[in-house]
């Protein structure tokens, strides 16, 4: 299976996608009240000119406009807390609403102290203004970020054009539709390259930044920018069915879910409000001090912690997406960082899974034209890379399929069918073996280990032809990545595929890989996982094929490989590795861990400024106004140190530009 159809196995989320277009809508509304806060705002700075410099003779004009400006402020603060309180919750707004509530009461003139009215309002004017900023801040920051992911989707143009010459709107784009491409378009949808040559730079889905060279019948996704070359290509999916559509399907669906600490939260929330009203109160009793009871309730708005998990969160997805590395469940990416062992899968995963027929060895009497030409017939019809393996060396050798039925693949053992009328079957020798083929003919070889090279074995009529020979390479990257597991605490890296042994041992041995596992069925791998469980490990898999699909829901943690070979299984992974890059995975460890430091500073921040201040608060040393403003400080600090995370990895882009200098182009690296 492709990336693209990989991806295509996501199934929408509507809680997700409902949550995406309220927070997308939500912009609007945020944009709107902030616009309204700074009117506030200027009328409170308006009663200080008013009364310092344009009419200082009298304090009704600067009180009007501080009344106006205290009143506009509060008001939405105080509806949303009601809105809170007939939902039967109460919430951070309830806070907020007292402590507004509370300041004006402090600013209404007394008979004792005969406060200064226009003074009066301006101290709860000011309180309100920092409050519904901080407020604002927050709910910006939660929309933002899914305002970030819609525009995932201006890399997709807004034209596209026909190979007809008529040019369209991408929304009217259907598959089967044939487009032709210019150096510099971006890919309207994803498709399949009919004519010509090009370089691609694909960063916006798979995260490298190092362009790809693409030709006939390859795959182009949508959002890929078109470098060197002119195309034409037939769309196979358009609009939200296509790689880029779910890729923002994908990431929505991962922020509208949270980690333990977040269900944590939740969990007592509730509590919070109640028993801060109690801590006040009390407090009252004690100092009798009104100013000093709006003091305490401004600096008891926790915003500062419930900004500190959400931004941490969306600013590591976000790092991890611009790497490829897209996250269902954000929970998922908390558990990354404790991960202690890590299965992997070896073709497609360990290794670049293009096996190359090296031998072809026909038994006795058996002409290697003939093998070739069973082999094919059968694998012809197969998307494993040992039938494309097969298939690609029949071409090189001009070796034509003969008529074939009743094809069927049984997976991790081999493809039976009808060649020319006749019983055919290729595959593992214990499996020809259990079906009756007669494997005499190549008794010595079926038990002897040809180093470093799988065997695949052909049978006919019940009589074995012979066996191929294939060889695969390790990824580039893989030993740096085990290495880096290590370091990084991973104990056991094991290695499971359906591989002979000797193959298994080889390829296991030049990673560094602690355990291996070779001749291991679909259903081996899933006892192995779970086992490796209940010895208390916490267990990450990572495959690419439907053989490892049960693995892979089986562990703690499932990668699925997205573009490394066939039957990618993303449907029962926890995580879609958009690349091939083994790289990946440390780096996904680490910015795990990472989060985790982030989200505890955040936390700290929070409890810092809001204990430290309420002492000073309780001792009368700070005001409502200052609190105000420390409160607004400390959700600064946690949004800016959560920031920080989004730059996380930006080590493994090294691109340069120069592998496009002849296209006259510039890749952008995202």
């Amino acid at each position: 299976m492709s990336q693209a159809e990989a991806i295509d196995t996501i199934q929408p989320d509507p809680d997700a996608e409902r949550a995406g277009v309220r927070a997308h809508g939500g912009v609007g509304g945020v944009n709107m009240r902030l616009i309204f806060t700074f009117v506030g705002g200027a009328l409170i700075l308006n009663s200080y000119i008013a009364d310092k410099l344009l009419f200082p003779q009298t304090s009704e004009i600067g009180g009007i406009s501080a009344m106006l400006g205290a009143v506009l402020l509060a008001s939405p603060i105080v509806l949303g807390a009601l809105r809170e309180l007939m939902h039967g919750r109460t919430h951070m707004n309830v806070l907020v609403a007292l402590a507004v509530i509370s300041a004006f009461v402090l600013a209404a003139p007394s008979a004792e102290t005969e406060m200064v009215s226009s003074g009066g309002y301006r101290v709860a004017g000011i309180v309100a203004f920092l409050m519904l900023v901080a407020t604002l801040i927050e709910e910006r920051t939660a929309v933002g970020a899914r305002t970030s992911v819609e525009k995932l989707m201006r890399f997709q143009p807004h034209k596209a054009e026909l190979i007809s010459g008529a040019v369209v709107e991408v929304s009217e784009l259907k598959p089967g539709d044939r487009v032709r491409l210019r150096p510099g378009d971006r890919v309207p949808a994803d498709g399949r390259i009919l004519e010509g040559e090009t370089t691609i730079d694909e960063a916006t889905i798979t995260g490298e930044s190092v362009p790809v060279d693409k030709g006939g019948g390859d795959e182009i996704f949508a959002g890929t920018h078109n470098l060197t070359g002119a195309l034409v290509a037939e769309v196979t999916r358009a609009g939200g069915d296509t790689t880029l559509g779910k890729v923002k399907q994908l990431i929505l669906q991962a922020e509208a879910t949270k980690t333990r600490l977040m269900q944590l939260v939740d969990r007592y929330a509730t509590w919070y409000t109640p028993a801060v009203l109690v801590v006040v109160a009390i407090v009252f009793l004690i100092t009798n001090n009104f100013q000093i009871v709006v003091t305490l309730l401004v600096l008891a708005c926790p915003c500062a912690f419930v900004l500190a998990t959400p931004t941490a969160m969306v600013a590591g997805l976000t790092a991890a997406a611009r790497l490829g590395i897209l996250i269902k469940d954000v929970a998922n990416l908390e558990t990354a960082g404790d991960i202690t062992a890590i299965v992997f899968d070896k073709t497609g995963t360990l290794t670049t899974g293009e096996l190359t027929v090296t031998r072809l060895s026909p038994a006795p009497g058996v002409d290697g034209a003939a093998l070739l030409q069973t082999a094919l017939s059968l694998e012809q019809h197969s998307r494993h890379p040992v039938a494309r393996a097969v298939v690609a060396v029949a071409e090189k050798a001009n070796v034509l399929p003969a008529p074939a039925s009743g094809v069927k693949e049984v997976a991790g053992k081999g493809v039976t069918g009808q060649v020319k009328g006749e019983d055919a079957m290729v595959g593992r020798a214990k499996w020809l073996e259990e079906q009756g083929v007669d494997m005499s003919p190549v008794e010595q070889e079926k038990s002897s280990a040809v180093e470093g090279m799988s065997m695949l074995f052909v049978g006919l009529q019940g009589r074995c032809l012979g066996w191929i020979g294939l060889e695969d390479r390790a990824r580039p990257e893989a030993k740096r990545a085990t290495v880096a597991l290590s370091k990084l605490g991973v104990k056991r890296l094991t290695m499971l595929t359906g591989d002979r042994w000797s193959v298994a041992k080889k390829v296991a041995g030049e990673l560094g890989c602690t355990e291996v596992q070779g001749e291991c069925l679909p259903e081996h791998k899933l006892r192995l996982v779970e086992a490796m469980r209940a010895e208390g490990e916490l267990v990450a898999v990572v495959g690419d094929g439907v053989n490892d699909a049960p693995a892979l829901a089986a562990g703690d943690l499932g990668i699925a490989m997205g573009a490394a070979g066939s039957d990618v299984a993303i449907g029962s992974a926890s995580i879609a590795l958009l690349n091939n890059d083994l790289e990946r995975l440390p780096m996904l460890m680490r910015l795990s861990r990472q989060l985790r430091r982030v989200v505890l500073q955040n936390l700290g921040v929070g409890l810092i400024f809001m204990l430290g201040f309420s002492v000073l608060a309780v001792m009368a040393f700070i005001n409502p106004v200052v609190a105000a403003i420390v409160h607004n400080i400390s959700s600064f600090i946690v949004i800016f140190n959560s920031a920080r995370l989004v730059r996380f990895g930006e080590n493994l882009m090294p691109y340069s530009g120069a592998a496009v200098e002849a296209g006259k182009s510039v890749a952008r690296v995202v």
